[in-house]
């Protein structure tokens, strides 16, 4: 009878397990699909209530004032803005303008792939170095039996791994409801600071979190585990949006929290790593520092400030840093 009983729940599982593998796939092909519709020229569902005005607003007041940063005409007979402003850009230093130069939209949608790829990369990189620092935690902080994982070849131990999941783990809670919902609103950001709408992004940190984490490095280790899955895209995707707002008030402000330049830069590395990090060496941040500032009718500001320098010399490479307060 226990033996029936046993025979009964192995075979529910993998009915279970089937079901959850045939989703996946029908989720990668969704992904797939997103990912071509995105890739094209219109890639804006929807415009909020009174979008396509405030942008025809913007539009006439920057043919009025040329000195103005100036936006691409939008097409008053289209229902979407996204065709005429993909291609703003500032006139007076010629940068493609983002979404942190346009009013507040879910939908709105300007893409740039390749800063994220750039992006991707980054967190390949440090994926790897990740798995390293898991690697050298005890064991009771990573849930991983590295004893009986070091009896099994890696990529034979990855493939048991993938087909014994998904499970419920038993991870350490800061892991899952800490970390794992702040790393998905960081993949989250690194599509949305890109000019990716809310569900562009969405997707991304889905794919990141899923195929390049749970079935990816970390399968190496674990089976991929039932609260990641969900957690970490879906709590990631509804904190990331609260970053990119608070981003975005960060932003317009010039790069300032509270008068502070210093600390405008510190909280815009904690809501946004992944741009804010390649952001530095594209100089993005001054770009658009400087846009909000001309809006804003900001010449110098006030408050603590900080500036770096890094360039090579003939003796190696040279750098420095320099703090100022103005009164």
């Amino acid at each position: 009878m226990l033996q029936n009983n046993y025979s009964r729940l192995g075979c529910c599982i993998y009915k279970v397990h089937h079901k959850l593998l045939e989703t996946m796939k029908m989720l990668f092909q969704i992904l797939i699909s997103s990912a071509a519709l995105l890739s094209g020229d219109l890639v804006i569902a929807q415009e909020t209530p009174g979008m396509n005005q405030a942008f025809e607003e913007v539009a006439e007041e920057a043919v009025s004032t040329p000195s103005d940063t100036v936006m691409a005409k939008v097409d008053a007979d289209s229902s979407t803005a996204a065709d005429s402003i993909g291609d703003g850009i500032d006139a007076l230093t010629g940068d493609r303008l983002t979404l942190y130069d346009f009013p507040y939209s879910q939908s709105l949608s300007m893409p740039r792939w390749n800063r994220l790829w750039v992006n991707t990369g980054v967190l390949v990189s440090a994926g790897v170095a990740t798995m390293m620092i898991l690697e050298s935690l005890p064991a009771d902080a990573t849930a991983w039996n590295k004893d009986e994982d070091n009896k099994v070849p890696m990529f034979k131990r990855w493939w048991r791994n993938v087909h014994l999941g998904p499970v419920w783990d038993g991870d350490n809670v800061i892991f899952n409801y800490v970390l794992h919902p702040y790393a998905g609103a960081a993949y989250y950001m690194g599509a949305r600071s890109n000019g990716f709408n809310v569900w562009g992004s969405f997707l991304y940190s889905f794919c990141i979190s899923t195929f390049f984490w749970e079935y990816g490095f970390e399968a190496f280790n674990e089976i991929p585990s039932i609260q990641d899955l969900i957690i970490t895209p879906v709590v990631g995707t509804i904190l990331g949006e609260g970053f990119y707002v608070a981003k975005r008030q960060i932003v317009n402000n010039g790069y300032r929290l509270l008068g502070s330049k210093v600390l405008g830069y510190c909280a815009a590395f904690l809501l946004d790593p992944l741009n804010e990090v390649t952001g530095y060496f594209r100089g993005d941040q001054r770009k658009l520092a400087a846009r909000a500032d001309r809006r804003n009718g900001h010449d110098d500001g006030s408050g603590l400030d900080m500036s770096t320098w890094f360039a090579p010399s003939t003796e190696g490479f040279q750098g420095g840093f320099r703090i100022t307060y103005t009164f």
